[in-house]
C-alpha cells in the first residue's frame, strides 16, 4: 500500500469495553473512530467517512442490522465495507448480515490475530480497488485526469451548477501545430511535450472542484465550476502565457517551445440545459482560436 497512507475504520459498539479492545488492537496500524450507539455510528460514517466499518449486531435503540440497511441506503456510504460483530455461535446473526450487504464477521470475545487478520484482509481489497479505479481514470502519460474521469466529474459539477444557480466555465485547450512537433523532434519528445503542459495545467486547477484532463490526443480541458467568464479569461491567460514561456528540454540538453490555443465558454446552466451542447459551443470556440492565428483565446465576447 502506499507509503504514509493509513486507512481509517469506524468501530461502532455499545459496550466500551469493546470498543477499547479494538482500539488496542487496531490503532497502531490504523486510525480509528468509534460510535456507541446505531446513530452515531450513522452520523460518524457519514461525517468521518471511513474506509471500513466494523458493527456489533447487538446494540439498544437501533440495531446493528438497521445500521447497515441505512449505510446500504445511502449513496455516499453504501460502498463502505462492513465487517459485523456477532458472537461466537450466531450463525443467523451472520446470514442476515451477508444477505444486508456485510462483507465478513468478527466473533466477539476478540482473538487479537483474527481481528487483525479480518481488516487487514478487506483493507487490501479496499486498496486494490481504489488503485485499479484510479489507473481507469488517470491519464497514464500525463498523469492527470483522462476522458472518463472529465466526463464523470462534469455530470457532477453541471448538475451541482444548475441546482445552486451559479456559474460553470471551461477551456478547451489544444497544443498548436503539434503533428509539425512530433513529425520534428519525435513522438518521444512530443510525450515530453505533453507531460510538460500537463504539468501546467494541473497547477491552474487550484481548487478541489476544479479538474484538469486529457480529453484525447493533444486536447486537453480544465472544468471551473463556480467560475464565471471573467476568472475563466483570467486562468485561460495565464495558462496560454505560461505554456508560451516553458522551454521544454529535449535529450541533447537543448530545449524547444509550444504553444496552445483555448477556446472559453462559460454559463449559468438552467434545467434543461444539456453539457453536451456546452462542450460544443467550447469546441466551436477552440476552432476559431486556432482559425484566428493560434497562441490565442477564444470565448465569443
Amino acid at each position: 500500500m502506499e507509503a504514509n497512507q493509513k486507512y481509517s475504520i469506524l468501530a461502532a459498539d455499545d459496550e466500551r469495553a469493546n470498543l477499547a479492545v479494538l482500539n488496542r488492537i487496531l490503532s497502531a496500524d490504523y486510525t480509528i473512530f468509534t460510535a456507541k450507539s446505531g446513530e452515531e455510528a450513522l452520523d460518524r460514517a457519514q461525517k468521518d467517512r471511513p474506509d471500513l466499518i466494523l458493527l456489533d449486531i447487538i446494540m439498544p435503540g437501533m440495531s446493528g442490522f438497521d445500521v447497515l440497511a441505512k449505510l446500504k441506503e445511502s449513496p455516499h456510504v453504501q460502498n463502505i465495507p462492513v465487517i459485523i460483530i456477532t458472537g461466537l455461535s450466531s450463525e443467523e446473526d451472520e446470514e442476515r448480515g451477508f444477505f444486508l450487504g456485510a462483507v465478513d464477521y468478527i466473533t466477539k470475545p476478540f482473538k487479537n490475530g483474527i481481528v487483525l487478520a479480518r481488516v487487514r484482509t478487506h483493507i487490501q481489497i479496499i486498496h486494490q480497488m481504489r488503485m485499479i479505479e484510479r489507473l481507469g481514470l488517470i491519464d497514464p502519460l500525463t498523469d492527470i485526469a483522462n476522458r472518463r474521469s472529465f466526463d464523470n466529474h462534469i455530470d457532477v459539477e453541471w448538475r451541482r451548477s444548475v441546482r445552486e444557480e451559479k456559474p460553470i466555465s471551461f477551456l478547451m485547450m489544444d497544443l498548436d501545430k503539434f503533428k509539425s512537433y512530433n513529425d520534428t523532434y519525435g513522438h518521444p519528445q512530443g510525450d515530453v511535450l505533453l507531460k510538460t503542459v500537463a504539468k501546467i495545467f494541473s497547477s491552474a486547477a487550484r481548487r478541489p472542484s476544479d479538474l484538469a484532463a486529457r480529453l484525447g490526443g493533444e486536447e486537453f480541458g480544465i472544468l471551473l465550476p463556480d467560475t464565471d467568464m471573467e476568472n475563466a479569461l483570467y486562468i485561460a491567460e495565464k495558462i496560454r502565457s505560461d505554456v508560451e514561456v516553458a522551454r521544454i528540454p529535449t535529450s541533447d540538453g537543448s530545449a524547444t517551445a509550444a504553444t496552445i490555443s483555448i477556446g472559453a465558454v462559460s454559463t449559468f446552466p438552467q434545467d434543461g440545459d444539456l453539457a453536451k451542447d456546452f462542450l460544443a459551443k467550447a469546441d466551436v470556440n477552440l476552432y476559431n482560436a486556432k482559425n484566428g492565428g493560434r497562441n490565442r483565446i477564444y470565448s465569443g465576447e
